[in-house]
């Protein structure tokens, strides 16, 4: 078994937001599922390519990032050692260790003291150097293995899957396009425009016969300069409105050779823009294939000075016993702003609502999630004393969401109230630093109200 790879997934785009949302779901800590259960597991690339030694027997060296992450935030997990085994790349690579860790012949033990759940912030502990080894010919390739093990978990120690991780490495020519690094802008005013740098090298042995850029904007963010090369189009839906390019540039890029657009790159910040990025991706032209995709893409990040009001709405029922009633909670985004978590694929909120005393609920959205009362897994759909609604990745200015739920009056209390709150679901908790209004994040459903309640 292979978890998705988070590099992959942070990409813009409806598959890559699509991915998002697996990963979100497939790797995150399984509130739904029995909280007592954990997994380590080992990230690596499932390949990697070295570029063939010039004429002087040199060659370049390139970065391998492995690490290791597991399910449960319910736990803390500790001391993860990470085994490589090098033996299958003898005369294929050779191997620079960093310092976390300790070599013995063609194997090595990594330390990882402090052992993540997986999200958007993830990033691998252990950084191996590889380069082509002396005589290797392109075409040559073999293995790299992993195992790990971690002190934490359910019963005291964690272990990876055996037998499931690896990385094959091969020696090959080609280009090798690498787009630079793009710093991010905040400050940015709503109705300012931007120039995003665009800068690509070719770091590999052999000629680019041009290349193609895929270029992915976020809804609060429209592209100012129109290149002749690109075609331009839109897509929404189920998915966060977006504006996709794809271009076709016939410049040639020799080895060496570095590349700017021959007009800069210019976009602008629309009224609703809060939390923006472009996203950047480039391939050899010609049906080439890049040595190594890691440096193919890049993200800019422009951040507006702006807010967003979110609000939420409880409800007031009357029923007497045995009747069954419905009380329709709701979200909506005042704006003026947008927001979508289009990296993580994480709800931009969640609605936590805490079941008033005397009735049970029957029926609850599909979006909602029962829990204890003190937020711990909850075995059955229907009678938990609190729920946890998620929102979409992504909510448009004067949006609204509703959650109907079914109470069933098992006895008459008078004024009886259940607290219904916003949340971020991360850490910030209830925080939201954009949100003016922070006193509409919270609401009430009251059953049977009296006439002062």
């Amino acid at each position: 078994m292979r978890p998705a790879s988070t590099r992959r997934t942070a990409r813009l785009g409806a598959c890559a937001v699509a991915a998002v949302g697996l990963l979100t779901a497939g790797l995150a800590a399984p509130a739904s599922a029995d909280e007592q259960s954990d997994q380590l597991w080992i990230q690596a690339p499932a390949e990697q390519n070295l570029q063939v030694g010039g004429g002087d027997g040199e060659s370049q060296s390139r970065p391998l990032d492995v690490g290791l992450y597991h399910d449960n935030d319910n736990f803390t997990v500790t001391d993860g050692r990470l085994s490589v085994d090098i033996s299958g790349v003898a005369g294929v690579a050779e191997v620079t260790w960093p310092d976390n860790c300790a070599p013995s012949g063609t194997t090595a033990v990594c330390s990882v003291p402090a052992v993540p759940v997986i999200g958007g912030d993830y990033s691998p502990q252990v950084r191996l150097t590889l380069r082509a080894a002396d005589g290797a010919a392109a075409g040559a390739h073999g293995r790299i293995t992993y195992a790990a093990v971690a002190t934490g978990g359910p019963s005291g120690t964690l272990e990876a899957p055996l037998d499931s991780f690896d990385t094959t490495v091969t020696v090959a020519s080609g280009p090798d396009l690498s787009l630079g690094g793009i710093a991010p802008v905040t400050g940015a005013q709503p109705g300012s425009e931007q120039t995003v740098p665009f800068v690509l090298t070719n770091n590999g042995g052999e000629r680019s016969e041009g290349f193609t850029a895929t270029l992915s904007a976020s809804y609060g963010l429209d592209f100012v300069t129109r290149y002749p090369e690109c075609t331009y189009r839109t897509t929404g839906g189920d998915y966060a409105p977006m504006t996709h390019a794809t271009c076709s540039f016939d410049q040639v890029l020799e080895p060496g050779d570095t590349y700017t657009l021959p007009e800069p790159m210019r976009v602008a910040l629309a009224s609703h823009a809060l939390a923006e990025r472009l996203d950047i991706s480039v391939e050899p032209g010609n049906g080439a294939t890049d040595l190594a995709h890691e440096d193919n893409y890049a993200i800019a990040a422009l951040t507006a000075v702006n807010t967003a009001d979110f609000a939420v709405e409880g409800a007031r029922v009357t029923g007497g016993a045995g009747e069954t009633v419905t009380a329709e909670l709701g979200f909506r985004n005042n704006g003026p702003a947008w927001l979508g978590n289009l990296g993580s694929g994480d709800p931009v909120a969640n609605v936590d609502f805490t079941v008033p005393e005397g009735v049970t609920v029957t029926s609850a959205p599909e979006a909602c999630e029962p829990r204890t009362l003190s937020g711990g897994y909850y075995p059955r759909p229907t009678g938990a004393p609190r729920y946890v609604c998620s929102l979409p990745y992504w909510t448009l200015p004067d949006t609204a969401r509703s959650f109907p739920f079914q109470l069933r009056v098992d006895r008459v209390v008078a004024d009886a109230t259940g607290r219904v709150v916003l949340t971020s679901g991360g850490p910030g908790g209830t925080s939201f630093p954009f949100d003016p209004k922070p006193e509409n994040n919270t609401a009430k459903v009251v059953v049977n109200a009296t006439p002062e309640a």
